[in-house]
């Protein structure tokens, strides 16, 4: 079970965007790498010329970057806070546990 999943809310603690304490949601995670994409944070530049990809406009894109998920932590709802997560069975199924607190975590809105 993975301890971060699209939807959730998280911190970055460490890395990009780490300077001004931004919380945002994940976007997309990338398991096989161990990264995470989180609104708001590495924004990236692309370029583009009109024309690609169907009937897109070109000009300047900005899109989120990934950023290790070891940088993020999930945001606790109660005092809006980071807290580590472990994975613990309670009434015979995996469910995710703030470490501070031993509050389930809620299921993510946007999966």
């Amino acid at each position: 079970m993975q301890k971060i999943r699209k939807g959730d809310l998280v911190q970055v603690v460490s890395g990009a965007g780490a300077a001004k304490a931004a919380q945002g949601r994940v976007i997309a995670v990338d398991a096989a790498k161990g990264r995470v994409r989180v609104e708001g944070v590495r924004l990236q530049k692309r370029h583009l010329r009109p024309g690609r990809s169907g009937a897109r406009e070109g000009g300047i894109v900005e899109t989120e970057g990934y950023v290790d998920a070891s940088n993020v932590m999930l945001v606790h709802p109660g005092d809006n806070k980071p807290s580590r997560v472990r994975v613990e069975t309670r009434d015979g199924r995996r469910v995710r546990v703030f470490v501070r607190g031993g509050d389930i975590v809620p299921d993510p809105a946007g999966a």
